[in-house]
């Protein structure tokens, strides 16, 4: 385990009860509140929380936002909230996006476009407009996809070259099929755009029943290599991670996978990437 409290980028909360997820099913379809995460987390040091958004039915993400304020009162290590805003609307978001900024704590959006069925739906007009819109507000991009959609996204960092952007789970590597091409090459390329950094995160998930931590090694080392620790930052991708791995044993399996770093590089995966990217105090 670090030696040092760790900041986690990438915390996920929700109660079904009270905000429709469409998605939810299985394991996930329940509440998971601040004193499971930290039932969960218990042997782990954590400095401070990021919260991303769940995908909420759309007409529940402004109460997601309030209701995660009144968590934070639970969990006070929440420091910072990505929300959603339906950036396909283009120049029409930025009432909402307005709206998010002056909401306490929020840094950034995320709007999902992994399960989109068109490639290039992040090229559309209006969703390179609706992310534009965020460099007028502050925000930053949380860029969350699969790996048939790399290639589209690396002509979004390019459109929008003045917005930060953060990659979600290395991109969702075709691990469990074994696949490491056009993955590989495309994250490399993606990381040449300096206005993008990435979220050691979700890997496990993405790995086939019986996986060891040799069969996520590869995967973990080219994005270390592409973006080197001071473009890395750890996240857990609690709970949804739980359906692969129990966070103490993700941030062990991380902790063994950079233990040749120095003890800078370390501490700049751990805390101050995601420190600087989300603006934490």
């Amino acid at each position: 385990m670090p030696s040092f409290p760790i900041v986690d980028s990438h915390l996920h909360l929700w109660d079904p009860r009270l905000i429709r997820y469409p998605w939810l099913s299985g394991r996930l379809a329940r509440p998971f509140l601040p004193v499971d995460f930290q039932a969960d987390s218990a042997s782990v040091a954590i400095e401070s929380l990021v919260f991303l958004e769940c995908a909420a039915a759309p007409e529940h993400a402004f109460d997601e936002a309030h209701w995660i304020l009144e968590q934070a009162k639970a969990e006070p290590r929440i420091a910072a909230m990505v929300c959603h805003a339906a950036l396909e609307q283009g120049d029409a978001v930025r009432a909402d996006l307005e709206r998010l900024a002056a909401t306490d704590k929020v840094r950034g959006v995320r709007r999902i476009y992994q399960d989109e069925p068109d490639p290039a739906f992040c090229l559309r007009p209006e969703f390179i407009a609706g992310v534009r819109a965020l460099d007028g507000h502050g925000l930053s991009f949380d860029m969350c996809l699969k790996h048939p959609q790399l290639q589209s996204s690396i002509g979004l960092a390019d459109a929008c070259p003045n917005v930060p952007m953060v990659l979600d789970h290395i991109a969702k590597p075709g691990i469990a099929a074994g696949l490491m091409q056009p993955w590989a090459d495309q994250v490399r390329d993606l990381a040449r755009r300096e206005n993008v950094v990435c979220k050691l995160s979700g890997v496990a998930t993405e790995a086939a029943a019986g996986w060891t931590p040799e069969t996520l090694r590869p995967y973990i080392e080219v994005a270390l290599e592409a973006f080197g620790p001071s473009r890395i930052m750890f996240g857990g991708d609690w709970p949804v991670s739980t359906l692969a791995i129990t966070y103490p044993a993700w941030v062990a399996l991380v902790d063994d996978m950079i233990s040749d770093l120095s003890d800078a590089e370390q501490r700049q995966i751990y805390r101050d990437t995601a420190r600087s990217f989300y603006r934490l105090a």
